[in-house]
């Protein structure tokens, strides 16, 4: 069996630790929460194969709970509403990459697969192409609120072969957070809305050129930042050019090389890195930055732009490490422009999580209505609130609580009507460290034509000749 640590969760009563190589789940039956130790899972067979049981792995951040209070609640309801089943809690307590592999080891067996899976958007038809899940097209396109998803996180769960593989939940959308201190000292107006990527080079010029001490502006890139790097920073550039140069193209299902808009995208970093508008190269390579922008570079005035997403203000909550109660009221928020304000004006990407399904489940329908039970509109309305993440529903964004549980809510769920996904095929996430490198070089003084053409190389020799096309623009 994996080893993979977990935290043990005994309901009503409080938090309890377990010790790092000890694995324990959470059972809820009947709406009465047990523990059951790993050495009850005798064998490594666990309880995968007794139709009574369900499981589900999530992803935990260490001691957070946000999840595990979601799922429980949901769990002791379905319960109690069928009392001859148990809903099992698999938290694993790891980061994102560990994360995915721990769960794809958990799921390549049927003596350790859980019934239900938290998959990442990012991952999900990786997993898809490794055989881990299994298409719930005919149980999707029956639940009650397919039709209140967003059309492009649709997109996102469905598979090349046109089978859906799993119910979004969450998303997230990305924009440029300013501070209205910082660009009030540079002489930039409060309403700033760059139009172009020119727009946000003056902006930071301003910056650099006034009496602020504070670093002009901020876009993730590196191979130390990873995904981050590549959608945070890359793509939000990238999908601001000529669709002929993004990254694939699902028409011809082939990576796209030798584009411009690669090109062009690399060269807008190299500017920010060779006329000081940003931090130093070190700083951006250290994989622990984005806690210093969090913590002291946004709150103490020392950065004037960041290209991020919907979700960060949840560090500046009262409950959070460092909370920063004013924040509304010094920061805004600009919609990233397209390169040369052409297309839609403007761009963001969207990610997410959703639940899937695994090929070793033990009875599909009754963990499908589990999935129900967990996202039902209620139940996400909570999550949502509690998570501070932006919905991928109708009936749940039409909710007040909902509406009015952040001041950048409305906004970020706005942006979802036309936002990107990335290509998260099985190839992404190579693609995705080839960009990543690509980032690195330029920061490093390697030319954006010659750290693209590494790039249309690399991409090549990972999917394969046949599966590139050059770009046409």
């Amino acid at each position: 069996m994996p080893d993979v640590d977990e935290e043990v969760f005994v309901a009503p009563g409080p938090l309890t630790r377990s010790s790092p190589d000890r694995r324990t789940f959470l059972r809820l039956s009947a709406g009465v929460a047990t523990v059951v130790p790993l050495a009850a899972l005798a064998g490594c067979a666990g309880t995968n194969g007794d139709p009574t049981v369900i499981r589900i792995a999530f992803q935990q951040f260490g001691s957070g709970t946000i999840k595990e209070q979601w799922i429980t609640t949901a769990a002791e309801e379905f319960s109690a509403e069928n009392p001859e089943l148990t809903v099992e809690l698999v938290p694993i307590v790891a980061s994102e990459g560990d994360y995915f592999t721990k769960n794809e080891l958990l799921m390549s067996s049927p003596r350790t697969s859980p019934d239900l899976v938290y998959e990442d958007s990012f991952i999900l038809l990786s997993d898809v192409g490794a055989g881990y899940l299994q298409p719930i097209t005919d149980l999707a396109e029956g639940f009650e609120h397919w039709d209140d998803i967003a059309d492009a996180s649709k997109v996102a769960v469905t598979g090349e072969d046109g089978e859906i593989y799993g119910i979004p939940i969450t998303t997230d959308t990305r924009a440029i957070w300013f501070h209205q201190e910082v660009f009030a000292e540079a002489g930039l107006p409060e309403d700033w809305q760059p139009g172009s990527w020119e727009d946000i080079l003056e902006a930071a010029r301003a910056i650099r050129d006034s009496d602020s001490e504070a670093t002009p502006f901020f876009m993730f890139a590196g191979t130390p930042q990873g995904e981050k790097a590549s959608m945070q920073g890359f793509e939000m550039l990238l999908y601001g050019t000529s669709s002929d140069s993004w990254l694939y193209d699902r028409e011809t299902k082939k990576w796209i090389i030798g584009s411009s808009g690669f090109i062009d995208s690399l060269a807008f970093l190299q500017t920010i890195f060779e006329e000081d508008l940003t931090l130093p190269p070190a700083q951006l390579l250290d994989p622990n930055i984005s806690e210093s922008i969090y913590t002291t570079l946004l709150p103490e005035k020392k950065l004037g732009m960041l290209v991020d997403g919907s979700w960060i203000s949840q560090n500046w909550t009262e409950s959070a490490a460092r909370p920063w109660p004013e924040w509304p009221d010094v920061i805004s928020l600009a919609d990233m422009p397209t390169q040369d304000g052409g297309g839609n004006g403007t761009v963001t990407l969207a990610g997410g999580w959703g639940l899937s399904i695994p090929r070793h489940v033990t009875d599909r329908e009754v963990a499908f209505a589990f999935l129900e039970k967990l996202v039902s509109t209620e139940t996400l309305v909570d999550y949502a609130i509690a998570d501070n993440h932006i919905t991928v529903r109708e009936d749940v964004a039409a909710d007040e609580r909902y509406q009015g549980y952040s001041p950048a809510v409305g906004y970020f769920t706005d942006l979802l009507e036309t936002a990107y996904y990335r290509p998260a095929l099985p190839a992404y996430p190579e693609v995705s460290s080839a960009i990543q490198e690509a980032m690195e070089a330029v920061m490093t003084g390697v030319g954006p034509e010659s750290a693209a053409a590494a790039y249309d190389a690399t991409v090549t020799d990972i999917v394969g000749p046949e599966n590139v096309q050059e770009a046409s623009a």
